[in-house]
């Protein structure tokens, strides 16, 4: 599964499903385990990981996976992708991070102190940098590295093709404090998701726009990086990356004496964990589990999922620039039997997701979703007559003497991905709707959305945080890159961003999904299913696995003792 990061969102390609149940259901009562009494409220939020101290994990030691830098490897990129990031921070400051549940970790070997003031009804965050802190070009990492990351990011230049302005376009200077170890934040208002600002941050030198867009397509810049590990090396050809430790590292030293990432397609990857060639692999299908599950020496890790699977319709391209094109594809999409689909064979339900970015298990959510959309493939078919789309020969309607045929890309060649295509398919089919389905390879995953070359793909978004609410913006402003359908208006901008203002978390929450109610009405996005994280790993192998908003420190991956 491929990835696209949006700090700290992150864009994930089309999940694979099982391919023996590929057609619709028929009605709209056909909501089993979607919506039944037996489906649970809200998604799970259990953690599977082996959680151990860092005094039980021995030294030495090599952890492998499947991965690679990908196109853009600067996390900060609007077209960055989730396992760019997840390399990134390999060799790169892991300075904030959060539980499971959400809690804020200050990490000292960066960030020796922190404290949050409110002023005049003005926030300002001081952070007093580790003295030992440097880059590994020996630059000291000190104030100038959080100016340079807030002003690659608050938008005041938009060449900097960044990611997210949300948080940033707040701040209204940074400077430095009693010593350029100390950097003093400033914020118009109160923030109270900031950490999520600067949970890392950039070299000033990468954060020059020519640097921060290009630089790290297909590189890395061990240089500019600091932490426990450093690249080792990196195999242009096959895209293979091997980190080992950082000998100007000042804190507790790496565990492993490698981490390996293998550039595989998921396929691939179980296979290379069949043969165990790799540590960790994740099964996010039946047919995947079914394969990695009871193998000697492994054991499955499976909890919560801070993901979420979502149609996303190009409102720039010309057959979906018609809104009643667009509702009526999404009343066509029977979201229950996609998930009954998605769920066969893994002993899991959840309901159906409402919210781009809130989950069912998370305070303040709300099923924005319901509120505007039903399956109702009937009602789709009498809004396409009334807008002169009329039924042809062979059943495709026809309009102005062309065809309602829509694009759908696939990336890749696995099966069930195949199979989740034909879902949709045979959905749209009956209604009048030609799915065309365009392949291609699951590397043009950067390309297809920063040309924005489809007119309907499948992907999902993994929260980095758990201050969902704050990225409203990121998917349905109109004049957001990170708004990969192109939906939108001036006006419903305007009130997505008043939301950015509530400094109360929960009245912002309540706001929000006030909101997001009005920008589905966009007919753009389509949220499909969660699921749960599911890993076939290695025993002993300890801080891997299903952690919901938790990313282990690098130093603490490794083996059990």
């Amino acid at each position: 599964m491929r990835t696209r990061l949006a700090l700290p969102i992150a864009l994930v390609a089309a999940v694979s499903v099982v391919a023996t149940a590929c057609q619709s259901s028929s009605g709209k009562d056909d909501t089993d385990g979607q919506g039944g009494t037996d489906t649970p409220k809200a998604a799970t939020a259990a953690v599977d990981y082996n959680p151990q101290p860092y005094e039980n994990i021995k030294d030495g030691g090599t952890y492998t996976t499947a991965g690679t830098f990908d196109d853009q490897g600067n996390p900060f990129n609007v077209n960055a992708t989730l396992t760019a990031s997840r390399v990134w921070g390999w060799y790169n400051a892991a300075a904030i991070t959060y539980s499971p549940t959400g809690e804020v970790q200050y990490n000292p070997d960066y960030y020796s102190d922190v404290k949050v003031a409110v002023e005049g009804g003005n926030q300002k965050v001081t952070l007093t940098i580790n003295p030992k802190a440097s880059f590994n070009d020996g630059t000291p990492i000190d104030w100038k590295a959080i100016e340079a990351t807030w002003k690659a990011n608050n938008g005041s230049d938009k060449d900097f093709a960044a990611s997210s302005t949300d948080g940033y376009d707040r701040i209204t200077s940074v400077e430095q404090g009693k010593n350029a170890k100390q950097a003093v934040i400033s914020f118009k208002g109160v923030n109270a998701s900031w950490s999520t600002l600067f949970t890392t941050f950039l070299h000033p030198e990468a954060a020059t726009v020519a640097h921060f867009n290009k630089a790290y397509v297909k590189k890395a810049h061990p240089e500019w990086g600091a932490g426990p590990y450093t690249v080792g090396k990196w195999d242009t050809h096959s895209g293979n990356i091997t980190f080992v430790r950082n000998p100007k590292w000042w804190g507790k030293k790496g565990k492993l004496d490698k981490r390996v990432y293998v550039n595989l397609e998921p396929t691939a990857a179980v296979n290379a964990f069949k043969n165990g060639q790799l540590d960790y692999t994740s099964a996010v299908d039946a047919e995947s589990l079914k394969q990695v599950k009871g193998l000697k020496g492994t054991e499955i890790r499976s909890g919560g999922s801070p993901f979420e699977y979502s149609l996303y319709f190009n409102t720039k391209s010309s057959v979906l620039a018609d809104k009643v094109v667009r509702k009526a594809i999404e009343q066509s999409v029977d979201r229950a039997q996609i998930a009954k689909i998605q769920f066969q064979g893994l002993d899991y339900k959840e309901p159906l997701p409402g919210s781009a970015v809130l989950y069912s298990f998370q305070k303040g959510y709300e099923d924005n979703l319901s509120e505007v959309l039903e399956y109702a493939p009937d009602d789709a078919g009498k809004s396409l007559d009334a807008a002169g789309w009329k039924p042809g020969s062979d059943g495709v309607r026809v309009k102005n003497g062309k065809k309602l045929e829509v694009g759908y890309t696939l990336l890749g060649d696995d099966p069930l991905g195949k199979a989740t295509a034909g879902a949709f398919a045979a959905m749209l089919k009956p209604v009048g709707i030609r799915l065309v389905i365009k392949k291609g390879d699951d590397a043009d995953f950067s390309k297809v959305l920063s040309d924005r070359s489809f007119d309907i793909f499948l992907s999902g978004n993994r929260s980095m945080d758990p201050f969902g609410a704050r990225y409203l913006c990121d998917f349905y402003c109109s004049d957001r890159d990170s708004n990969l359908t192109g939906a939108g208006n001036e006006a419903l901008d305007k009130e997505i961003r008043a939301t950015t203002e509530i400094a109360d978390l929960d009245e912002q929450a309540a706001a929000v999904n006030k909101v997001e109610k009005k920008a589905l009405q966009e007919y753009a996005f389509l949220p499909l299913f969660s699921g749960p994280s599911t890993y076939g790993v290695k025993k002993g192998l300890a801080n891997v696995g299903a952690t919901i908003f938790y990313t282990p420190l690098p130093e603490t991956v490794g083996w059990e003792k």
